[in-house]
């Protein structure tokens, strides 16, 4: 397989001047500079490939690390033919047990043709925590933790190779998830219960993943290092800070529980790397005014409004300055609809239009 037939085909179809201007719109709407209610970027014009890109199944990408670059890069191809508004960018695409992995979960890897990235078998064992917490911080360089870093020297190899790729391609950060949703994947859905039966214990171990995450974080800067003008990128949106964080465990803990279980340990992964967004599945708005107050947050990349009251969100993101990207279209033009100003904080990837079957009201 031949990668560098296929990245000489992006490298020649990369317009340094739409790439210049892809880049200026996403930055003076992360600077606040944008004129409008809803943000939808988009490239002045597409550049077919020259080239057939193959498709790479996720279960061989795993296991090949020119392949793994091939489905980075094809994405980017493709982003690049339809125009998109999306900023291209690539990563070492392991799935959500890369932290777990260092802590010895067992891997589950889905069959190939699901072509659906792996995830793990949490331990559901509290001597086993307890002895991983008596060892301290693992070793970064074992796993999907090795995979990774190794991934992101090919990443950076090619950058060097590539100056129009190196310029207008972002690599972005493993998928780390947060430090209670990395807690939960390794310690098991008894994690819920036990977070009222042991505290202590899940405190001490959320610690010790924390630690490790802004470890794995910084030895991930070392390879490629991260921009120093404030800005972070992440599934094509650019946004302020460095750090996206998941935080999907966090609909099933109470408001008081996430000040307790959740905050303190974002925000500590925060502050290490200058701010940054935070993605949530399912329902929020119990805990958005919490999240709202954290410092450095920059954006929230939300789904399900429907499971949600969007007023309150509003209230707790835009109103307080707070971006909402990767919005749903949809939802956005219902607020729109209603009389709702969004403020020129919410993103969107299509233009919202109100469509006449999802007329039902927000929250």
């Amino acid at each position: 397989m031949h990668l560098d037939k296929y990245l000489q085909d992006l490298e020649d179809r990369i317009d340094e001047g739409v790439e210049e201007e892809l880049f200026t719109s996403w930055k003076e709407f992360a600077d606040n500079r944008f004129q409008g209610e809803v943000f939808v970027p988009a490239r002045r014009r597409g550049a077919p490939p020259k080239v057939v890109w193959p498709k790479v199944l996720i279960n061989d990408a795993l296991e090949d690390y020119d392949l793994m670059a091939l489905a980075q890069f094809a994405d980017c191809s493709r982003t690049l033919e339809k125009a998109s508004g999306s900023i291209m960018m690539v990563r070492a695409d392991y799935g959500t047990s890369i932290l777990p992995s260092l802590f010895g979960v067992r891997l589950f890897i889905m069959e190939r043709d699901l072509d659906t990235l792996p995830t793990s078998m949490p331990l559901h064992d509290l001597e086993t925590i307890r002895r991983l917490i008596g060892r301290g911080a693992p070793p970064l360089h074992q796993s999907l933790g090795a995979k990774s870093f190794e991934m992101g020297k090919r990443f950076a190899a090619i950058q060097e190779r590539y100056p129009r790729i190196g310029k207008y391609v972002k690599v972005y950060h493993p998928d780390l998830q947060g430090a209670m949703d990395a807690c939960e994947v390794i310690w098991g859905s008894r994690l819920f219960t036990d977070v009222i039966e042991y505290p202590d214990l899940v405190k001490s171990f959320l610690d010790l993943v924390c630690g490790t995450y802004i470890s794995f974080l910084r030895e991930w800067h070392r390879i490629l290092p991260a921009p120093m003008d404030g800005y972070g990128f992440h599934w094509g949106l650019l946004h302020k800070g460095r750090i996206m964080l998941r935080t999907d465990s966090a609909m099933n803990f109470s408001p008081r529980m996430f000040d307790e279980f959740i905050r303190p340990y974002e925000q500590r992964l925060l502050d290490a790397f200058g701010g940054g967004a935070i993605h949530f599945c399912g329902r929020g708005d119990h805990y958005i005014k919490s999240m709202s107050a954290m410092r450095g947050v920059s954006g929230v990349a939300m789904s399900q409004p429907e499971l949600n009251n969007m007023e309150v969100i509003y209230r707790n993101t835009i109103d307080k300055g707070i971006k909402l990207i990767s919005f749903d279209s949809d939802w956005a033009a219902r607020a729109l609809a209603s009389g709702r100003k969004l403020r020129g904080q919410v993103h969107c990837w299509t233009r919202p239009e109100l469509k006449k079957d999802t007329q039902k009201r927000a929250g």
